[in-house]
This record gives C-alpha cells, sequence and structure tokens, in this order.
C-alpha cells in the first residue's frame, strides 16, 4: 500500500484552526482522523477548531482527556472526539463502542498508538510537532486511502 504525505507549517494557532476547518469541510460518516503528538503540541486544540466548524450551533467542546470520548450531533451524522492517553488496555476501544463509531461517524482519536493492531487502515494520520517550542507547529498529513488525496489538497489550498 502506498503511502502519501503533505506538511503544513502553521506560525500560529489561528492558522492550525483555519487549517482543521478546512479539512473538517471535506469530512464524512466514516472518516477517521488519528491526532499524533507530544503533551501540548495542539492535538485539542486542531480537534476544537474542526469540531466547532462542523456544529449548527456553537457549544463547548472539552478535551476527552478525562471522559475519553465526546460526542457532538452534527447536520449529516454524529462526531466522535476520542483521547486515548488514560486508556489502559485495548480492549477498552471495543468496549466504548469506538470500532463501530469508526464506521458510521467522524471520529478524532488523539493517542493513536494506544489502538494498536486496531487502527483504521483507512484513516487519515496527522503529526502534530512543536519543534521550536512556541506557537509554530509542522503539521504532517499522511495516508494510505486515495479518498484522502482530494481532501488534503482542499485543505491546505
Amino acid at each position: 500500500m502506498t503511502t502519501n504525505s503533505a506538511a503544513f507549517a502553521s506560525h500560529s494557532p489561528d492558522a492550525t484552526a483555519h487549517l482543521a476547518a478546512k479539512l473538517g469541510a471535506g469530512l464524512s460518516p466514516g472518516d477517521c482522523l488519528l491526532l499524533s503528538g507530544g503533551i501540548g503540541a495542539g492535538k485539542s486544540h486542531f480537534a476544537r477548531a474542526l469540531i466547532l466548524s462542523r456544529l449548527a450551533e456553537p457549544e463547548d467542546v472539552p478535551s476527552p482527556t478525562f471522559t475519553i470520548v465526546q460526542t457532538y450531533d452534527l447536520p449529516d451524522c454524529e462526531l466522535w472526539h476520542a483521547d486515548l492517553y488514560r486508556l489502559g488496555d485495548p480492549d477498552q476501544i471495543i468496549e466504548l463502542g469506538l470500532l463501530d463509531a469508526v464506521d458510521t461517524a467522524i471520529t478524532l482519536i488523539e493517542w493513536p498508538d494506544r489502538l494498536q493492531d486496531l487502527t483504521p487502515p483507512h484513516a487519515l494520520h496527522i503529526a502534530i510537532a512543536d519543534p521550536a517550542q512556541d506557537d509554530t507547529r509542522v503539521i504532517t498529513l499522511s495516508w494510505s486511502d486515495a479518498k484522502w488525496s482530494d481532501v488534503v489538497a482542499r485543505a491546505l489550498s
């Protein structure tokens, strides 16, 4: 399977949020985004901006660090935002219903390394790095499912 990738240099939280919103505009049920990066890299900021861009009515979008999963009703489907940082066992992913959501909802998953062999093969991987320890972020998107090529191209245009 061929892996494609693209990178985006964000020089502010607003630029990161703008990219998230543009990417969010191209998502549909069954799309899965895997957000990786260190603590404080901006995964939750990216997810929050994407979620807010898709909601019909603005609402509070907390980080699911302690709840593990937050769900949102979008006009066309559900959106699940999962933070797997505190997950102890991959079997908990099944118990949460996250694998079913990957097929029917838009899913944003932080700390996707916790998925291990349950990682959806069709997912878009988004790695956020903070190399300068400031507001600059290097956001790398990678995918093997051809569906993502157009979505990523539109988001980066």
